[in-house]
């Protein structure tokens, strides 16, 4: 994987340089794959499963997610011509050469026009097959963005304008995901239910747990969710009202029994089906770790997943790294303290920025008081948020400079216009595509 990894400059760019790559380069779905995938003349082994070729007629490809282009060109140096064709959606300016499977690109993370018209050509295609061919599904993180095919009843605006308020309201994945699979025909194992092929679904996992069901909206995987569940998490975030009518009446609608409910586990269906995970976000930190353990680093691997709120949960990796300092566990500098995860936040305004973003500016307030600290939020995909930027990197003295320059940090996180405040203060760190999306990676050196 090589990457254009620009970091701003300071005395610790050369060791977070070294210790952020190493988790990309472990997270590299190409990798992953060629760990998972191997061909020996008509046997494909897949993970502990070997698939006889010779006894499908078809294998077609489909796939969608910021990685999933760079996921087909590793199968397509596996399978090479057995592959009759297949289709995979990436975000725009993520794409890859390929030679056998179309790439489309398409919005992320509001659907658009480019990706329901992609979504309707891989039902077609999947729709074709039959119960002598084999379907191979690739998804990675952002998946349900870009296979938006919604429900008879509904518009692209519909999908459009409840994604956005869902985005916005600070819900979980989880939460968000329930609603979307009961507004879609391919969500929530819609995909699996649209066509009679064997399929395998190869997975680089963007949800904490690495739950088939939440990945991409669980396209093939049985759904435990249910309507209510939607109709609740709309209330819950106070947005059930905001939402366009179709979506209401349709939810209500399900809510009834009057339209079908999303592939439950247990489904006949899913005895041709399987899932395997080809990298996750525990493959990136521990990578870091390693790296950094190379490095002569104390090292403090955080079990428990940033999930919550950016602001607190910054508030909290800095304490963290505080108690280290103070003697906890036997610590001492140089230490590195690393996690992963996903943050929410709940956007107020029309600011820009992301959730690492979000996370490294609250940080820089907690960090003032600790010398020779620096701390790295990363988006895995080279994206955080509807930005340029992958992330950020602050330090103790990232408060006072901004003061000094007449930026208002403490506004800005406000506003959550936090992308603004640091690239005046050149604080951003940019990697463009990474080919990758395994959520963020967190980093606090005590140097």
């Amino acid at each position: 994987m090589a990457l254009a990894l620009r970091l701003p400059p300071s005395p610790a760019r050369p060791l977070l340089r070294k210790l952020i790559l190493a988790g990309l380069c472990a997270a590299d779905p190409h990798r992953g794959l060629l760990h998972i995938v191997s061909r020996r003349g008509q046997l494909l082994r897949i993970g502990r499963h070997v698939y006889d070729l010779s006894r499908y007629e078809r294998l077609v490809v489909v796939g969608a997610g910021k990685a999933s282009a760079r996921m087909a060109q590793s199968l397509e140096s596996i399978l090479g011509s057995r592959i009759e064709g297949g289709l995979v959606v990436v975000k725009t300016g993520h794409r890859a050469p390929l030679r056998r499977i179309t790439v489309v690109e398409a919005a992320h993370p509001i659907p658009d026009r480019a990706g329901l018209r992609a979504a309707e050509r891989i039902k077609a295609l999947v729709g074709d097959l039959t119960s002598h061919d084999l379907l191979i599904v690739l998804l990675s993180g952002g998946a349900s963005s870009l296979l938006p095919a919604p429900v008879p009843g509904l518009t692209l605006a519909d999908k459009r304008r409840t994604t956005d308020l869902l985005l916005r309201s600070g819900a979980s994945i989880n939460e968000v995901n329930a609603v979307r699979k009961h507004l879609s025909q391919l969500k929530g194992g819609g995909l699996a239910r649209s066509t009679k092929a064997t399929i395998v679904t190869l997975v680089l996992s963007d949800v904490i747990g690495d739950d088939f069901g939440t990945i991409g909206s669980g396209p093939t995987a049985p759904d435990p969710t249910t309507f209510a569940d939607a109709i609740d998490v709309l209330k819950r975030y106070k947005i059930w009202r905001a939402a366009p009518p179709a979506v209401r009446r349709h939810l209500l609608q399900g809510l009834k029994g009057t339209v079908p409910e999303t592939l439950k586990p247990g489904a006949s269906r899913l005895r041709r089906v399987r899932h395997l995970i080809i990298g996750n976000n525990r493959t990136m930190i521990e990578a870091v770790a390693r790296a950094a353990k190379r490095a002569g680093i104390h090292v403090r691997l955080l079990s428990t997943p940033v999930t919550g709120e950016a602001r607190r949960e910054a508030e909290r990796f800095v304490r963290t790294g505080k108690r280290l300092l103070s003697g906890s566990g036997g610590f001492r500098r140089p230490i590195c303290l690393i996690a992963g995860g996903e943050p929410t936040v709940t956007v107020t305004g029309q600011g820009k920025g992301g959730r690492a973003q979000e996370f490294a500016t609250a940080a820089a307030f907690h960090l003032q008081t600790i010398p020779k600290a620096w701390l790295a939020a990363v988006g895995s995909d080279g994206t955080d948020g509807p930005t340029d930027a992958a992330g950020a990197v602050v330090t103790e003295g990232t408060v006072a400079r901004a003061r000094s320059l007449g930026v208002d940090l403490l506004s800005a996180l406000n506003r959550h216009d936090t992308y603004h405040a640091l690239h005046t203060l050149g604080c951003h760190i940019r990697t463009g595509p990474t080919g990758t999306n395994v959520n963020d990676l967190y980093l606090l050196l005590l140097l």
